[in-house]
């Protein structure tokens, strides 16, 4: 991929300075990666899923649009996307929970989702946006890693940029916090320990 991040950075700092032409530039730039990252942030769904990725786009973009943010750098613009995809996935596996009246909710495996091999420990979103909130209370890098790498589909070079860390930190702090994601969300007998 090139590396475009000066000029998404530029454009949206002409942006937030009321450019309008610079957002006309921006637009198809952002755009293509987004729809990027809702396919691979989508990939563990399953088939017949009601929300697909370009409303997942449309919605995220919208957002995007719409909001009143200070852009600091390209990657600052795709970490607030990815957690806005999280929200709206997540907002939409709690809509179709309550239209099924009781029903399961969208369900994936952890091993689609964060690439952990292993069982099938299945999980729904709702659950995983939990699990990540409670690992952001113990340490809010590795729940931004698992973030942007499952919502926002960024890859260790991506996710390096966006943190500010090196692709070894990425790597390792991605493998803790699988690690720590499947031991949260395995399911108990009984009471929880938690």
């Amino acid at each position: 991929m090139p590396d475009r991040s000066e000029p998404i950075t530029q454009l949206l700092q002409q942006w937030r300075s009321g450019n309008r032409e610079a957002l006309g530039r921006l637009t198809p730039i952002v755009y293509d990666e987004l729809r990027r990252l809702a396919r691979r942030s989508m990939k563990g769904e399953r088939a017949g899923h009601t929300l697909q990725p370009t409303a997942l786009v449309h919605e995220a973009y919208v957002r995007l649009a719409g909001a009143e943010i200070d852009w600091r750098n390209r990657a600052h613009f795709f970490a607030v996307a990815a957690r806005l995809m999280r929200r709206i996935l997540v907002d939409h596996a709690r809509g179709s929970h309550r239209a099924r009246r009781g029903g399961g909710l969208e369900r994936v495996t952890l091993t689609d989702a964060l690439g952990v091999g292993g069982g099938r420990e299945d999980l729904d979103l709702v659950a995983l946006d939990e699990a990540l909130r409670r690992l952001a209370a113990q340490d809010e890098r590795k729940a931004a890693i698992v973030e942007l790498h499952f919502f926002g589909g960024l890859d260790y070079d991506e996710l390096a940029e966006t943190v500010g860390v090196s692709a070894a930190t990425v790597d390792r702090d991605l493998r803790l916090a699988k690690a720590w994601l499947r031991k949260e969300m395995r399911p108990t007998s009984g009471s929880s320990a938690r």
